[in-house]
């Protein structure tokens, strides 16, 4: 089976500007991320432009969609950034696609010490192998119905609604 990885930027793949003293975007982390993460699946990368998630318009979701409809895959892994992926996973899901698509995350950006990038994305890519067709947001150790989630900004953590 093959998994593909479908890069949309957000914290998981902020760079810190040591200059600027901001969090940023250049490359994505994902190639680096991978090959750390020893998934012995094959895996199709596709970066889309790398946006923070306050940043995505509908056409931004609408491009992820089409990403999806498009693969030849069925399992899929959306790397999202957390303050609007309830959003991008309801327009997913609303689109019933025959796919497993599992958006995920990171609170502290992969470039971070102690960030949650790295744990995140191999608990989606496993559970995006194994869940029956649906969207889901995999997110510290928890899995989701892209309709009963919600973001607890104030915790910091996804939680059930």
């Amino acid at each position: 089976m093959t998994l593909r990885i479908i890069a949309t930027g957000g914290t998981f793949d902020k760079h810190y500007d040591e200059i600027a003293g901001k969090l940023s975007f250049a490359a994505s982390h994902l190639p680096q991320v991978i090959q750390r993460s020893r998934i012995t699946a094959e895996i199709a990368l596709e970066e889309l432009p790398l946006l923070d998630s306050l940043d995505m318009k509908d056409a931004d979701r609408s491009r992820v969609l089409a990403s999806c409809s498009q693969a030849k895959e069925e399992a899929i892994v959306i790397i999202h950034g957390t303050d609007t992926m309830r959003e991008t996973a309801e327009v997913l899901g609303n689109a019933a696609l025959a796919k497993t698509i599992v958006v995920t995350g990171a609170m502290i950006p992969y470039a971070v010490a102690n960030s949650d990038a790295l744990f995140n994305f191999g608990f989606a890519c496993g559970v995006a192998q194994a869940l029956p067709h649906g969207v889901y947001v995999a997110m510290n150790g928890k899995i989701f119905a892209w309709d009963k989630v919600q973001k607890n900004r104030v915790a910091g953590r996804f939680e059930p609604i």
